[in-house]
């Protein structure tokens, strides 16, 4: 069978019949011997039996948790070639779904470095062999542990820092929780790097109030981690599969670090809401900004505004900036990002993205900007319909799935919005996410 392109979730696709077989592992241009796994009514999916002849764009394998951590999706393949799988589900999506003509669509901004570019790692802790621990990350679809001594997409300070945890573990031999007793006390090992200035914090959350040999474990994580400049615990009692609990104790150092985005000094603390991946996200808001085309007079609405960073990244060229985030943790840490920086002409609201617009809409408030930044789900209708009737001169959408984008433009469309120019940005090498972000301008009826 040969394989002809990628579903969305990065694996490979090929026809048997007119029936579409779904293979993980595949690369277009492979021609395979499959075995069916699973059928369904008009597709199926498979493994690979046989290579009987490789894709050109196949590529030695290079960390041997692939395959089974459920981490990078296209480590199989170069990275010109999963750039190119990305361009084309975002035009796919568009034309298919959103009915756009492909001129619209740029090419796609890639990474310098595809590896090492993640700054936050959340490593769940289970029993090992031998009374060693596992440290690592879940296997795809489970909550089973890949123990991982090294990830190729996290910096080195994080496999020091692994390094550093498992030799204390080995000594100290406090127990492993358990999901399914809720009994035990190591849960996860949290991570976080601040890229620019280099600083570290080592978060252990725990079910309990700390660790045994406390000071062991910090002094290891200071002698081996470069950078280290915080060291947590945080305490989650609860039976969840939510990570971080709401007590957090600074067991040594500072309770946070700092980063620079954008020219901006933002604190990062165990719960602050900042982007995986800094480096793309100043190419993403930097292209953000021009998009919204700002000279100092407008106003600009940043809905889904997490901690601000968006809008305190426009806030210089705009008259002003209001910031609408659900999360109130986010529009506390959003409101002290625009202090420590300066900056004066923001506002933050905690509330949902369609009430906010609703309330704003009803106060008279009529941004020349709005920037949407939503989940995956995308926007719902009504705050489409909000957004639209605020009519702003341009709504730039930043979208973490092209299919949910697609549909959205299209009811902006319904609304008097055309797209004017759309730009993918690979926010997660070696992974089958990509972001995308549009500029769309109200069309005078």
């Amino acid at each position: 069978m040969d394989i002809t392109g990628y579903t969305a979730e990065g694996n490979g696709v090929g026809h048997y019949h007119g029936i579409a077989i779904f293979v993980p592992l595949a690369a277009a241009g492979d021609k395979l011997e499959v075995k069916i796994l699973k059928v369904a009514k008009s597709y199926a999916y498979g493994k690979i039996e046989k290579i009987i002849s490789p894709s050109k764009d196949r590529i030695p394998v290079d960390c041997p948790q692939f395959a089974r951590c459920g981490g990078c999706t296209y480590r199989h393949i170069s990275y010109e070639a999963e750039l190119a799988a990305k361009q084309q589900r975002v035009q796919d999506a568009l034309e298919r779904i959103g009915g756009l003509h492909y001129a619209v669509l740029k090419p796609i901004i890639g990474a310098d470095e595809p590896d090492r570019y993640r700054n936050k790692a959340q490593l769940p802790i289970g029993e090992g062999t031998n009374g060693n621990i596992s440290l690592g990350f879940y296997a795809v679809h489970s909550h089973r542990i890949i123990n991982c001594e090294e990830c190729l997409l996290q910096p080195e300070e994080f496999t020091a820092a692994m390094k550093a945890f498992r030799e204390w573990a080995g000594e100290t031999r406090d127990s492993v929780y358990d999901e399914s007793t809720g009994r035990g006390r190591l849960r996860h090992l949290f991570l976080r790097k601040a890229q620019t200035t280099g600083e570290i914090m080592a978060c252990v959350v725990v079910n309990g109030n700390g660790v045994h040999n406390e000071e062991k474990l910090a002094d290891l994580l200071e002698k081996r981690v470069p950078g280290l400049k915080s060291f947590v615990i945080n305490v989650n009692r609860d039976k969840t599969n939510v990570i971080l609990g709401k007590k957090f104790r600074t067991a040594r150092g500072q309770d946070y670090i700092t980063d620079i985005l954008c020219g901006l000094r933002f604190r990062i603390s165990p719960q602050s809401f900042y982007q995986v991946n800094p480096r793309q996200a100043e190419r993403l808001y930097n292209l953000a900004g021009k998009y919204a085309g700002l000279t100092g007079e407008e106003t600009v609405l940043d809905l889904y505004c997490g901690t601000g960073t968006i809008g305190l990244s426009m806030a210089k060229q705009a008259k002003h900036v209001i910031g609408v985030e659900v999360v109130e943790q986010a529009v506390e840490d959003a409101k002290k990002n625009a202090e420590e920086n300066g900056i004066e002409n923001t506002e933050f609201l905690c509330a949902d993205a369609a009430k906010a617009a609703d309330m704003l809409k009803n106060r008279g408030v009529r941004p020349d900007v709005i920037v949407l930044d939503p989940p995956r789900k995308g926007c719902d209708s009504a705050l489409i319909e909000t957004v639209a009737e605020m009519a702003p001169e341009r709504v730039v959408y930043v979208s973490c799935d092209p299919a949910t984008l697609a549909r959205d433009i299209k009811l902006f469309a319904l609304h008097g919005y055309k797209v004017m120019e759309a730009t993918p940005v690979d926010m997660f090498p070696r992974t089958a996410h990509v972001e995308c972000v549009v500029l769309m301008s109200r069309v005078e009826k």
